[in-house]
């Protein structure tokens, strides 16, 4: 197939579409190269791309419409992974236009571009963060979820109702995917793992916010990469359908700091804080329905996964 992956500079981005490539697909692969964190990162994240015959790229925004539109003219699509987003939830608080462009405006665009050229399917990251409070776990794609906390969730809430719109108007299969907190190699320098890992190696304080009472259910890169592959190439879904993907196994947060000090051979150094606007204490991913439709099988715990971006984070920092 020849599959547009959004955001393919980015975390998620790149290692899908490694995946693709190395299963004999063709990706074009667009970006915008923002400076939401560090441009050398994504850039090097592309250059492992680059190195594919198979591999096509684009720098560009997904909410510049004439950019989008003459993507979507120059190839003939079998799917596209829209990956690409205005990620985070704390910088929604100080830059909701940010979201607006990327995860709203952008995302019609990829729509557009679908109709338009009569892409048979979609695929498109939703999030866990669209359960909001929600109490009751596991979180299940049945749970009601019209009560997001962030800014964030909010609009990407907006591409499940965007998507599902398109889906009953005009026949585009859509597969939103809710991803639960994902971390491994070649990560995002906003997230906990990064920050905890940078702070310990620098004999630094690591912030622990609702006094360590957090639970995430962490879910390794490869395992959400599976996930988001057999959407792609599978010939049996619906023509509308929504999937959480998660590690199905909740873990404290003081279990993930005391896994990465084992990892690091670093005792943390912890300033306790409060719960931060926007955050929930728990995730937890029901991933019945995933499994059943296709076979989809978590298989790293943290104990396996921690220590392994701990690996990469040395090697791509030179560190010892």
């Amino acid at each position: 197939m020849k599959i547009l992956v959004t955001g393919a500079a980015g975390f998620i981005g790149m290692h899908t579409s490694l995946r693709l490539l190395s299963l004999g697909h063709e990706v074009v692969g667009v970006d915008n190269f923002n400076e939401y964190y560090s441009v050398a990162l994504k850039e090097a994240r592309h250059a492992r791309l680059e190195r594919f015959p198979g591999y096509c790229g684009y720098r560009a925004d997904l909410a510049d419409d004439a950019a989008i539109e003459k993507i979507f003219a120059e190839h003939a699509f079998d799917a596209v992974c829209n990956l690409a987003a205005q990620a985070g939830v704390r910088y929604s608080l100080q830059n909701p236009r940010a979201y607006v462009q990327s995860n709203l405006a952008g995302f019609v665009n990829i729509l557009e571009g679908c109709r338009r050229h009569d892409v048979p399917r979609l695929v498109y990251a939703s999030s866990s963060s669209v359960y909001g409070g929600n109490k009751k776990v596991p979180f299940s794609e049945d749970d009601r979820v019209d009560a997001p906390v962030s800014l964030y969730a909010a609009t990407k809430k907006s591409n499940e109702l965007m998507a599902h719109t398109y889906s009953h108007l005009f026949g585009l299969q859509t597969i939103g995917l809710r991803f639960f907190t994902v971390y491994g190699p070649w990560g995002r320098p906003d997230m906990a793992l990064w920050l905890f890992t940078e702070a310990m190696l620098a004999g630094k304080p690591i912030r622990v916010f609702n006094y360590g009472k957090m639970q995430r259910d962490f879910t390794y890169i490869d395992d959400i990469v599976t996930g988001v592959v057999s959407c792609l190439q599978a010939d049996h879904l619906e023509k509308e359908e929504l999937f959480n993907i998660g590690n199905n196994r909740p873990e404290q947060l003081m279990t993930l700091i005391q896994v990465l000090s084992n990892a690091l051979g670093i005792e943390p150094k912890m300033e306790m804080l409060p719960m931060q606007p926007g955050d929930v204490p728990a995730t937890f991913a029901d991933i019945t329905r995933i499994s059943a439709k296709l076979g989809f099988k978590p298989e790293t715990p943290i104990e396996k996964g921690i220590p392994a971006f701990v690996d990469w984070y040395r090697a791509y920092h030179k560190l010892p």
